[in-house]
């Protein structure tokens, strides 16, 4: 039998407010345990909450960033359930009057097509605390600095039908919310994490299957992962003669492994209640569109406009333009070098391989985008060779304070352009090298390019390593051809 994979997300997005959604509390993110809790946040006796215009304003922002319809009127519920990590025995969130409605993202996919998600809606809520485990035997540790943290959560139709659709549709948004400047976007802290919906069904029936939930997705190689395992989890259940259960699943990347958490609950098993302590927002038209006037540049518009301003090719732009800080990264660089393709390809090939090998962000490279400029410009004028620029690359990663000049400086690793002594070095390696020669010369057009890289070995050989590779093969064929 054939199956489709039917796949709705669940995200829940940090917002970058400075205080909480409720309280004054900081959201600084590293601060010991507990220290950012206040009474508020633990909804203490005597306390009320107060919220931050700063966090609807955002949810507002990314509502009209995707379309969506924005409700002038919405209402916070309490959310009841018990949990380590939940002071108040409640979490305050939004469920019959969010504030975003339906909306639509578009992807696009590797084979060059487009699909369009809906968004059913995107809510106001506050976080929870962390539960540690990793630093306790036998016990867990409550960390509430967390607590009453901004989100808002998306909520997706179930509209993808694998990995690929699913991970599209998570770079899209954080690409949506990193432009708006909404969220940092720092997943490994926590900012963006994923619930992801997963059923299967026969191909051609339109009645869902039953779904799991998979939590707390912090990555889109986790996510990718967890999905796949889960579909194919569930297909070798169903044509083993079971049933799948409606539950919540946890992924262990480490093992990369998935388990049943408990059973998925249903919105009556949380008790909803509107909060007694929040009166509904309301806006008016003037506000929204007071928002709407400060809206950024979002990820299609800036790839259009890297197409159209650096001449880059759909695929790199798309790549360049997805995120805002990558975005940023390269147009500083590009604008040292004035390199665009250049640079680009930097960008996307050594610095992105050495950022995913690490499991860094891009804020966090420790080759800043001004350097890279200056190293791509290098290249450029022929100052070092590609191999050179690697090693200087490598430097500029392992070690702070030192610009690329004096890198060069420092290692010898700038080119020889003299034509003179590249010339001399030609004749010296090209005079013990006859049998070669007689076979280049004998040979067609085709068959020659092939035998130009034998010559080109020596020749590096003699110059160290320093000698223009571009100068040595000009004058190469020059003297061959001759």
């Amino acid at each position: 039998m054939q199956w489709e994979t039917v796949i709705g997300l669940e995200v829940h997005v940090q917002l970058a407010t400075k205080s909480k959604i409720f309280s004054g509390s900081s959201t600084a993110f590293g601060a010991e345990p507990n220290t950012q809790a206040s009474a508020v946040d633990l909804a203490l006796p005597g306390t009320l909450p107060v919220p931050n215009e700063q966090a609807f304003r955002y949810a507002i922002l990314f509502g009209l960033a995707i379309n969506a319809d924005i409700n002038k009127r919405s209402v916070f519920e309490r959310k009841n359930y018990f949990y380590p990590d939940l002071p108040k025995g409640y979490q305050t969130t939004q469920l019959d009057e969010p504030i975003v409605g339906p909306g639509v993202v578009d992807i696009e996919l590797s084979d060059g097509s487009s699909k369009s998600v809906r968004i059913h809606h995107a809510h106001l809520e506050e976080d929870a605390g962390k539960s540690l485990h990793e630093d306790f035997h036998g016990m867990s540790g409550i960390d509430l600095n967390r607590a009453g943290t901004p989100l808002i959560e998306i909520v997706s139709e179930p509209d993808m039908r694998n990995s690929e659709e699913a991970v599209a549709f998570a770079k899209k948004l954080h690409g949506i919310v990193t432009s708006l400047g909404i969220c940092d976007g720092e997943m490994s802290q926590g900012s963006m994490r994923f619930d992801v919906n997963i059923s299967v069904r026969p191909k051609g029936q339109e009645e869902y299957g039953t779904r799991t939930e998979t939590k707390n997705l912090n990555s889109f190689k986790f996510m990718e992962r967890a999905i796949k395992l889960e579909v194919e989890r569930q297909i070798d259940v169903i044509e083993d003669g079971g049933t799948i259960r409606q539950e919540t699943r946890l992924y262990d990347a480490d093992k990369d492994f998935s388990r049943a958490m408990r059973s998925k609950e249903e919105a009556n098993d949380y008790r909803y209640f509107p909060c007694p302590d929040l009166l509904p927002v309301v806006f008016d038209d003037s506000y929204i569109e007071a928002i709407r006037k400060e809206m950024p540049e979002l990820p299609d518009a800036r790839k259009q406009r890297f197409v159209e301003s650096y001449a880059l090719s759909d695929y790199d732009a798309s790549i360049l333009a997805a995120d805002a800080a990558t975005a940023s990264y390269f147009e500083t660089a590009q604008a040292v070098s004035s390199d665009a393709k250049l640079s680009a390809n930097w960008v996307m090939g050594e610095l992105s391989g050495r950022l995913n090998s690490e499991e860094l962000s891009i804020a966090q490279s420790p080759v800043e985008a001004k350097a890279m400029g200056e190293l791509v410009l290098r290249v450029k004028d022929g100052t070092i060779s590609s191999s050179g620029a690697k090693k200087v690359f490598n430097t500029l990663w392992e070690s702070e304070g030192k610009s690329v000049d004096q890198i060069i400086d420092a290692n010898g690793l700038k080119q020889v352009s003299d034509t003179g002594a590249l010339e001399a070095i030609v004749d010296e390696v090209l005079a013990n090298m006859a049998d070669q020669i007689a076979q280049y010369q004998e040979a067609d057009d085709k068959k020659r390019k092939k035998l130009m890289g034998g010559f080109m070995g020596p020749l590096m050989k003699a110059s160290k390593g320093q000698g223009n590779p571009k100068l040595f093969n000009e004058i190469l064929q020059r003297k061959l051809n001759n």
